[in-house]
């Protein structure tokens, strides 16, 4: 009976082992989820600010590993801008911005040209350097012609550069613990919640490298919408300034106004000749009245 209840009770305590360790990595896992949360709702204020990202995580065997990420991040100011300027010539005004984007180190983005009755646009949209934004306004205020509006804005995305930081960075560390455990998997069913895991938390890290990238696009380089406007001559004789001109503009338009008023009545000429049917209709209904 002895010899029995030995090898029993070594099969119970090698059991109890086992599933105190696969507890203790499901433990781990949560501790690290539950860290992610919490540094969610700690991001540092817009400002120059030193990110210090400090995360601590137990292995199996209880020993930690310590993850410190310190750097600084300078303010993230997006600058836009939109720019009306009447000038006399859009041709020559087009050369001057071509000479005023390259001595600024910019570039045209997308380039549009309107041709009316009335007047002629050409719409641009510019990239410049962050620090030369405001020399690149100033040149097209004073250089090209008289400016219609202008309209400059800037936008404080340190706070979302920070928090999409801090993010990026832990992530980073949680898929490194997860291809760890990876690696140390006994089962099928544990690995494949595991790599289900690193797919999204890769997933994540390219959504947020992304986003990072795309302000610091934004920064490094501000975006000018500018519109050339020109307006055009009228091609009547009498289309200069004073009351005589203004006069003959005057009875010109009203005798072209009586013109169309005429042409219009007379293309309802098929309503005219059904008058006469109907007052011979209504005489004929009237005289039989009459006689009843």
């Amino acid at each position: 009976m002895k010899k029995l209840f030995i090898p029993l009770f070594l099969l119970i305590l090698i059991n109890c082992n086992k599933s105190g360790k696969q507890q203790e990595i499901k433990s781990d896992l949560v501790e690290i989820i539950s860290e992610d949360k919490a540094m969610n709702y700690n991001a540092p204020p817009a400002q120059e600010i030193p990110v210090e990202a400090m995360v601590s995580v137990k292995t199996v065997d209880n020993e930690p590993i310590t993850s410190k990420t310190q750097n600084t991040i300078s303010k993230k100011i997006i600058k836009n801008g939109d720019l009306e300027i009447q000038v006399g010539d859009i041709k020559k005004a087009h050369q001057q911005v071509n000479e005023i984007v390259k001595s600024n180190n910019a570039y045209v983005q997308t380039e549009r040209f309107n041709n009316t009755d009335i007047d002629e646009k050409q719409f641009f949209t510019i990239r410049v350097p962050h620090k030369n934004f405001d020399g690149l306004i100033n040149s097209f205020s004073n250089g090209i012609g008289s400016v219609l509006s202008k309209n400059i804005a800037s936008d404080d995305v340190t706070e979302e550069y920070t928090d999409v930081s801090i993010k990026l960075a832990n992530k980073k560390i949680y898929l490194e613990k997860y291809r760890d455990m990876l690696r140390s998997a006994k089962t099928t069913k544990d690995m494949l919640e595991i790599q289900e895991n690193i797919r999204e938390l890769e997933d994540e890290i390219d959504v947020a490298e992304g986003r990072l990238s795309f302000i610091d696009d934004r920064v490094n380089y501000s975006t000018l919408n500018l519109m050339l406007y020109k307006e055009k001559v009228r091609s009547s004789a009498t289309s200069k300034i004073g009351f005589g001109n203004r006069f003959g503009d005057s009875f010109t338009e009203g005798w072209n106004s009586f013109v169309a008023f005429f042409l219009g009545i007379i293309s309802l000429w098929p309503f005219f000749l059904l008058i006469p049917i109907i007052i011979l209709i209504w005489k004929k209904w009237r005289n039989r009245k009459k006689k009843e």
